[in-house]
């Protein structure tokens, strides 16, 4: 087998994006579950914008000349989250996910990250072997969900727009309950004009970089989330991820009438506080 690897380029998104989207499509339909990109362009557009990202590093991997997979590691804040990793269905199972495994965690070593985290779907028990053999250890389960808007606010929890301003209360608040800031989403998110912050008693006591699956959100409280779920518009890709041991959250969520899509598994290296407040992953952590 004559595997190489090297970094992405944007010339590469098309076909990167073929193998995600099939690699993604032909495990869920085999377990029952919908797929995580639910067209080729979709996954097609994702690649864009991670190959044409400064804040992500991207290794491609060529078999016999042609590409057969992909790995990116998200470098915005501290600590680094994994994916999407995939390999063209017609050459699994042959060690090409390990050898683009191992390339962002040397990649990660490298640049003396404190962790790596990363999201791993709990049907899959493949990948989740790969990972675990790997050194990730298992944190918790993460429920996605999905469903139309709740449209309900929460009393003393005032959600708005996040401005420049906000920018530092809101690190303040990551490191508070993670140990760690996500400055780097923070910032693309208000960029993007996606970022919305909560107030409470006169300060940012929540924020959320968007509500969808690649988005994360950070609360002092079950509350300041649920102020922030409550006045989405919509809960972009699959949907939201929730932790399942914030059993209240997930009920009320549920209450209002959001589904559940699938379980995932986050997984770690290295640094790893047990959160101190309320919070929602992205699929990479």
């Amino acid at each position: 087998m004559d595997l190489s690897l090297r970094p992405g380029r944007a010339e590469d998104a098309a076909e990167c994006g073929r193998i995600c989207y099939e690699a993604f499509h032909g495990v869920a339909h085999e377990h029952g579950f919908p797929p995580d990109f639910a067209s080729v362009q979709e996954a097609e557009d994702t690649m864009v914008m991670l190959l044409g990202h400064p804040g992500f590093h991207s290794v491609v991997a060529k078999l016999d000349g042609r590409i057969v997979g992909s790995n990116f590691l998200d470098e915005r804040s501290p600590v680094a989250g994994v994916g999407p990793v995939t390999v063209d269905p017609a050459v699994q199972d042959g060690g090409i996910g390990r050898r683009l495994m191992r390339h962002v965690m040397d990649r990660a070593a490298e640049r003396n990250a404190p962790g790596i985290r990363l999201l791993q779907s709990g049907y899959h028990s493949r990948s989740f072997a790969l990972y675990a053999g790997l050194g990730f250890a298992f944190r918790e389960t993460v429920v996605c969900l999905q469903g139309p808007p709740i449209g309900v606010t929460v009393p003393g929890h005032a959600v708005r727009p996040a401005r420049e301003a906000d920018l530092a209360a809101c690190d303040d608040l990551c490191r508070r309950v993670h140990g760690t800031d996500r400055h780097g989403e923070l910032a693309d998110a208000l960029a993007r004009g996606t970022a919305r912050v909560v107030e409470h008693d006169g300060r940012v006591t929540g924020y959320a970089t968007d509500l969808a699956f690649f988005a994360h959100a950070v609360g002092d409280t079950a509350e300041d989330v649920r102020a922030l779920i409550g006045a989405a518009e919509a809960f972009g890709g699959p949907g939201i991820l929730v932790p399942a041991r914030d059993s209240a959250l997930l009920r009320w969520c549920l209450d209002h009438g959001l589904r559940v899509v699938q379980l995932l598994s986050l997984m770690t290296i290295g640094f790893y506080n047990e959160p101190a407040g309320s919070y929602l992953p992205s699929i990479l952590y």
